[in-house]
């Protein structure tokens, strides 16, 4: 006798979106808006392993914005997909800085790991249960 599951893929990823996503709002994104210039400014030399060495504390605003701002268009599955692309870029930038100041692998696997689920929901799409499918009719 088959034993027969009923799955639901589509509620899957509406916990997946709000879990993912109010991590980024509240752990990431949040705690590099309240800090302000001063982080974003530590936090935007990280492009400097790429060679870009201007306009540190714009490029953290903008990995602050990508990470508070995105996580809330994740947890909505509101324009999911460019909300998913700039987080990866900037999991990217996090996971190769990282790796260029010589840290172990398991200060290197979060950014890593983080990246590649977000990668993930990129190929997969919000679901059912977002204002993307609702609103534009997208799935």
């Amino acid at each position: 006798m088959k034993l027969k599951i009923k799955t639901y893929p589509d509620f899957g990823l509406l916990v997946i979106r709000i879990v993912l996503g109010f991590s980024y709002v509240i752990v990431h994104g949040g705690q590099k808006l309240i800090a302000g210039p001063t982080l974003w400014n530590k936090i935007g030399s990280s492009v400097g392993t790429l060679g870009i060495n201007f306009a540190f504390t714009e490029w953290g605003f903008l990995a602050m914005c990508a990470e508070f701002f995105g996580g809330l268009l994740i947890m909505f599955g509101l324009f999911f997909r460019p909300a998913t692309v700039f987080i990866i870029f900037t999991m990217f930038i996090a996971a190769y800085s990282t790796f260029a100041k010589g840290a172990s692998i398991g200060t290197l696997a979060y950014p890593i790991e983080l990246g590649i689920t977000i990668l993930g929901l990129f190929f997969t799409g919000p679901g059912k249960y977002s204002l993307d499918y609702h609103v534009f009719g997208r799935k």
